[in-house]
């Protein structure tokens, strides 16, 4: 699964970079603290590129069903309960955390969203306290263990968007060997604004009640996302002096290559646009469904195709019409 979803995301994004303030070694327990813009996207993108095998701690909601929790559990996946699932399940989170606890003891990585939520604002929203629990629960069991806590920036070019850009930032692992008594308000309070100030470096971050009028200013000065650093020292200026930078000419063959492909795959596309895409609420999602289209539904029409092809007009018809698909593919998100 991990090399189907990999191979799906090389034709669906246009670049993935991965960039990293300092080496992280394999074999060692690790959190990885990401911030969570994309939906699945995000979590998807550190699984099949990241290398190691993670373990993921994934919203309850979506384990009600017991052949759905059976196959994220195969995943890697483990359940974690918030308020908004009600106070009595809460109280499952310290059979999840002791889990947590042992898999970092045998030199696991777990990837958590301690933003405890999804939100395709470019900034970083406050962060919950669950990571710090997990790290209390493994030190009090374990209190020789040294833990390192990764931060992640997911930054997207323009996450809703067909054939984005992204580049995950990797920050300098901090250890817990930094937090002598972490089950104390104090040291909770520390980690959280450790982590919380190391992703604000790692990705854009608009604080403030102005945040739309900030965004807007730089989509208008054409602010290149993908570079946090530039981008959030533009905003620390107040937006003042920056010139703007010249925009992305659209290329034509890449515009011509899109509606070739649109057309090779009429059906899945009219049942995303038609169907699907109007029913999505949360631009954070569209991403995450717009990929599940192309990974299910694509791939089955276009063996469909294939095989009429070639029971009407040969293999060499057959053979000819997924090529063309994988072209026109190519043509249309790489370019």
């Amino acid at each position: 699964m991990k090399s189907y979803i990999r191979l799906a995301l090389f034709f669906y994004y246009k670049k993935i970079e991965f960039n990293f303030e300092e080496q992280l070694l394999p074999n060692r327990p690790t959190l990885f603290l990401g911030n969570h813009q994309n939906g699945l996207m995000d979590p998807i993108l550190i699984a099949t590129r990241k290398g190691q095998f993670s373990y993921f701690l994934t919203r309850a909601s979506v384990f009600q069903k017991p052949w759905i929790s059976k196959f994220l559990r195969s995943l890697l996946m483990l359940p974690v309960y918030r308020v908004r699932d009600g106070w009595d399940s809460l109280s499952k989170n310290k059979a999840i955390f002791k889990t947590c606890s042992q898999l970092l003891y045998e030199n696991n990585a777990i990837v958590l969203f301690p933003e405890g939520n999804h939100n395709i604002k470019r900034q970083v929203r406050t962060l919950s306290k669950g990571f710090t629990r997990i790290i209390a629960e493994t030190l009090n069991d374990h209190p020789d263990i040294e833990i390192n806590l990764v931060p992640v920036g997911f930054n997207y070019r323009r996450a809703e968007e067909f054939a984005d850009h992204v580049i995950l930032n990797f920050g300098t692992p901090i250890s817990s060997k930094n937090y002598k008594t972490p089950d104390t308000n104090a040291t909770v309070l520390r980690m959280k604004v450790d982590v919380f100030n190391a992703l604000t470096t790692l990705t854009t971050h608009l604080d403030g009640d102005d945040y739309d009028a900030k965004l807007q200013r730089l989509e208008g000065l054409n602010a290149n996302f993908l570079d946090p650093t530039i981008v959030n020292q533009i905003v620390a200026t107040q937006l003042k002096n920056c010139e703007a930078q010249p925009k992305q000419k659209q290329n034509p063959i890449k515009a011509i290559a899109k509606m070739g492909l649109c057309l090779s795959l009429f059906l899945p596309y009219a049942i995303w646009k038609l169907i699907l895409e109007p029913k999505i609420k949360e631009p954070e999602f569209i991403s995450t469904f717009r990929f599940a289209v192309a990974i299910s539904l694509v791939p089955v029409f276009m063996l469909v195709i294939a095989v009429v092809l070639w029971l009407s007009f040969g293999a060499f018809y057959a053979l000819l019409y997924l090529a063309s698909v994988f072209v026109l593919d190519v043509m249309a998100v790489k370019l």
